[in-house]
């Protein structure tokens, strides 16, 4: 009589299998890219403001220029000080990638004077929508 079954014993070692997890590794990667590009970095001005309240304040979106005015009249964007003269060519330089507002950040004892210039420059470099960040109630 033919034998039909084989003992587990019988079975050559060399033939055990493996997990293969290079896929996973890949779709792993894959999904880590998407969530890279998809992301929105907001650029912060990089110096702390105490703004002024306003009862009519409204959300703005995301994706947006922030320029922050001290109290000293003092003008930064992403952590440097640019001045008044370094608006217009960093918001043209920006809204040449994308056409987004442009949100100035006053302190609230920050000179009038200082942040019309600001807005004054913001709107010279082409900018549509230039907004005054509040505190809400």
């Amino acid at each position: 009589m033919a034998r039909r079954f084989q003992r587990f014993s019988d079975i050559d070692s060399s033939s055990k299998s493996e997990i293969d997890i290079s896929p996973l590794i890949d779709v792993v990667f894959i999904l880590l890219i998407f969530f890279i590009v998809t992301t929105v970095f907001v650029e912060e001005t990089g110096v702390e403001i105490n703004k002024p309240r306003a009862a009519t304040q409204e959300d703005l979106e995301r994706n947006s220029i922030l320029i922050g005015v001290t109290r000293d009249g003092e003008v930064f964007y992403g952590g440097r000080e640019i001045g008044v003269t370094g608006v217009r060519p960093t918001v043209s330089r920006l809204l040449k990638q994308e056409t987004m507002p442009v949100i100035i950040q006053a302190d609230r004892t920050t000179p009038t004077e200082a942040t019309v210039s600001v807005l004054d420059e913001a709107r010279l470099a082409g900018a549509v929508s230039v907004f005054v960040s509040t505190v809400n109630d």
